[in-house]
């Protein structure tokens, strides 16, 4: 990691404490970056990082600015972690995880991909579960911002919130689905001078229908590309026009159709064809088609980085942690430990996990601490 960033527990450090003063024995930075280190270890539960604080070393505990013989119990961890605000502790991160990002790689060229994911584990019989809205960076999958969606309103008016967290958008690309194609969605951008890249479908279905109107059949391939994975091949392939005149939506300089033929390698005469409309703001001198197409792909790719690998390794969706903040916390503290693990290089994030529980020094020395 680069030496100009700092650790976690001084980004954590201006945070606010939700408990009363009278009694404090564990500061909040010393809790949550515990939490983060038994996280980045493969622990998914409040017991697991409790269990973690109680059997690293002496010295272990000593680094993180624990008391060695007064470690953090299970019920004080469960309670701070269903209490701390999600969205100042998202913002810390985010801003820490920008930082470290930056020390080694410029800005210019960001792509960053906005996609939502319900807690499926949060659901109960009366409440539905909670939603969460992210901004990953696309070539890297960190999680620069996030924000709870709940259930009075929905991810379109939790756009802008979201991208205000993250401070500099300037030149940055924002790639979107369909239900942010948004007018407001794009002026809002303007205004940060950022770019945009907007998946069209029936959401908005007069432009869905003059985008599948333009003369597509006339237009050569920009780009095309094939793979084999997962049992099956696909072949892509992208056509752009120009828009002059006849598409209804602001800022809108070019057209994008993206062909998928996918076919199973076990019936090879069997293809399914997918056909999917964008628009962008960035016109011809801006960006290369082929770049536009990977910048589709790649946030399509979000789902496999980020959402995938909280699925799968952390067994998000089987959580049954439900009580006051403490989803969307979680889910914040799994992003993190993803998204310092991908700053490394890592692209097994379960192996990750395995190698830092095998040393409790590892995890410190990931985020920063010395």
């Amino acid at each position: 990691m680069p030496e100009t960033a700092g650790g976690l527990p001084e980004a954590l450090a201006g945070l606010p404490d939700p408990r009363a003063r009278r009694g404090v024995r564990h500061r909040l930075p010393v809790v949550l970056t515990a939490a983060v280190c038994a996280v980045v270890a493969g622990y998914r539960s409040y017991t697991a990082i409790a269990e973690w604080v109680a059997d690293v070393p002496v010295s272990t505990a000593l680094a993180l600015g624990m008391t060695p013989n007064r470690r953090p119990s299970e019920a004080m961890i469960r309670r701070l972690l269903q209490a701390v605000d999600p969205q100042l502790l998202t913002t810390a991160i985010g801003a820490w995880l920008a930082d470290r990002g930056t020390a080694t790689a410029s800005t210019t060229g960001r792509v960053i991909a906005v996609d939502g994911k319900a807690l499926r584990g949060s659901r109960t019989t009366d409440t539905p579960a909670r939603h969460v809205m992210t901004a990953c960076d696309q070539a890297t999958g960190v999680a620069l911002a996030s924000i709870d969606v709940d259930g009075k309103t929905n991810e379109i008016t939790r756009f802008a919130p979201l991208l205000d967290q993250i401070s500099n958008l300037r030149d940055t690309v924002v790639t979107a689905d369909a239900l942010h194609c948004q007018r407001e969605h794009v002026t809002y951008l303007a205004q940060r001078g950022a770019h945009w890249i907007l998946t069209v479908k029936g959401n908005q279905p007069g432009l869905h229908r003059q985008l599948a109107g333009l003369p597509w059949r006339a237009v050569p391939d920009a780009a095309r590309d094939a793979d084999r994975g997962h049992g099956r091949r696909e072949i892509r392939s992208c056509k752009i026009l120009t828009i002059s005149t006849g598409i209804n939506f602001p800022h809108a300089a070019q057209a994008i159709q993206i062909r998928r033929r996918r076919r199973r390698l076990d019936q090879p005469k069997r293809f399914t064809t997918e056909t999917v409309y964008a628009i962008t703001d960035l016109r011809v001198h801006q960006a290369r088609p082929a770049q536009l197409a990977a910048w589709i792909r790649g946030h399509w790719s979000i789902e496999n980085k980020v959402h995938w690998v909280r699925d799968v390794t952390y067994d998000e969706d089987r959580s049954q942690i439900r009580t006051g903040t403490g989803p969307e916390v979680m889910a914040t503290l799994r992003n993190t430990a993803i998204s310092a693990l991908r700053l490394t290089g890592i692209t097994n994030i379960a192996a990750a996990n395995r190698h830092h529980a095998r040393d409790s020094t590892r995890p410190l020395a990931l985020l920063g601490i010395t």
